[in-house]
């Protein structure tokens, strides 16, 4: 499959791709963090690593992008620094070599405008050397790490959005970055690895002070093309749009972080299983939580299924899965099909989110001989299994680009969905979202959001 030549583009905090406006914040959940600290450190996505595949499009301000908690005894503020002009508009690009890229500093605002969000974390990427902070890459660390990040998230936040720096790429050169500004911006503002004792202690206190989710955790698997930080990022983003005060956590396998690395994202999500189903373990069975659910998207679908499998056939003591929610799941209808079968029990409920229009979906399918994709909605329908409450979000599923593929969290009405769905388990769908349509088919029903009227 050729790809078309880059072209120069200017690359912008996402819009909200509609539903209702972000609620403002009130009790205890969230604090407002002020004074000074470390400098804003930030971290660029990996450089694509080998095979080659489709191009995933993937909406908002980044990659395959797309639930932390706030307040608590976590917060580091960051200060905001110097004023910046605006980002220039996109230009051809220069003849090699290219120049080294042109940072803006950041706009001097009030102190305090961002809150906190920690996101516990586990991944098998090996470490990435950088003089600024602990990062983690595109390559396979055979091993599972444990850390925690502390994210900035900007009282401007407008849901559902992750707002990132402008900045001007060719070729995977970068020409020009804003400066990253914690007012304006979700920031890493801190990120340690932990010991599993230590990481066990945070997790538990974490879980001592909620109270909105009492006791809930949750654990979220991101897709194709997706960085080590913008998993974190998307974890934090999807956490603080459901105000939930839980315990959140990323799980990233070595996503190649590129367009072209869709092979080599294909066979990493596979040989990250057995880490994958370590970490999954410690959640459920050792941080205390007493509900945790786990949410997957795209390709991130393939090995949380595997290990799913696993533990539905020997299941650890005392694992408590309440929700399984599989976003746009770029996995073999037929495989997950087969899939379902075996891990009907093991949770309180899965939910198939699957779109008609996800052009991601589409190129996938094509790929891979036109067999539909588990997240597709084929002309045939959706697919509908025993046990999985199937929700066509085609009429919702929107992001900024219109490539429809990160609706989970793109789209305000599928959050408001999914927090429903964790805090109560309500079932089946219509209860819980009265806007839901009910449509019956020879192999049961499934549920989707109505056409929007005009």
């Amino acid at each position: 499959m050729e790809e078309a030549a880059p072209e120069v583009t200017a690359q912008a905090p996402v819009e909200p791709s509609g539903g209702s406006a972000a609620e403002p914040r009130g009790g205890s959940a969230a604090e407002p963090r002020g004074g000074s600290a470390a400098e804003p450190r930030g971290g660029s996505a990996p450089e694509p690593s080998g095979g080659a595949g489709p191009p995933e499009p993937s909406g908002g301000a980044g990659p395959d992008r797309g639930i932390g908690s706030f307040g608590g005894s976590e917060g580091f503020a960051r200060r905001a620094t110097q004023a910046a002009p605006s980002p220039p508009s996109a230009a051809a690009p220069p003849p090699a070599p290219a120049p080294a890229p042109v940072t803006a500093a950041a706009p001097k605002r009030a102190e305090g405008e961002w809150e906190i969000v920690p996101v516990f974390y586990g991944t098998d990427r090996a470490e990435k050397p950088t003089p600024q902070r602990l990062d983690y890459g595109s390559e396979r660390g055979r091993r599972l790490a444990l850390g925690r990040a502390l994210v900035t998230v900007p009282k401007a936040h407008k849901v559902p959005s992750i707002e990132r720096p402008w900045a001007i790429r060719v070729f995977n050169v970068t020409l020009y970055e804003e400066a990253e500004d914690p007012n304006r911006h979700f920031t890493m503002d801190e990120i340690k690895a932990l010991s599993e004792d230590e990481f066990l202690g945070l997790v538990r206190e974490r879980l001592k002070g909620s109270a909105r989710y009492k006791d809930h955790a949750f654990i979220f698997v991101h897709g194709y093309n997706t960085s080590f930080d913008y998993a974190v990022y998307r974890t934090a983003q999807i956490a603080y749009d459901l105000k939930f005060d839980g315990a959140a956590f990323a799980y990233s396998w070595p996503s190649g972080g590129g367009l072209a690395s869709y092979t080599y994202d294909r066979e990493s999500s596979g040989q990250a299983e057995p880490y994958l189903r370590e970490f999954v373990e410690l959640v459920a069975t050792r941080t205390g939580a007493k509900s945790v659910s786990i949410i997957a998207h795209s390709m991130g679908n393939q090995p949380i299924l595997q290990v799913l499998k696993d533990l539905r056939r020997a299941p650890p003591e005392d694992v408590r899965i309440s929700q399984i929610v599989l976003a746009a799941p770029d996995v073999d209808r037929d495989n997950f099909e087969n899939i379902a079968r075996d891990i009907q029990g093991l949770a309180s409920g899965v939910t198939l989110y699957a779109a008609s229009n996800d052009r991601a979906l589409t190129v996938s399918r094509k790929f891979y001989g036109g067999v539909p994709r588990a997240g597709d909605v084929p002309s045939t329908g959706p697919l509908v299994l025993p046990g999985i409450d199937t929700i066509d979000v085609s009429a919702s599923s929107m992001d900024s680009l219109g490539l429809n593929h990160s609706g989970y969290a793109e789209n305000n009405e599928i959050l408001k969905d999914i927090a429903a769905l964790i805090a109560t388990g309500t079932r089946p769908p219509k209860m819980r979202t009265p806007t839901l349509e009910e449509v019956e088919t020879a192999k049961g029903a499934y549920w989707r959001y109505p056409a929007a009227r005009h």
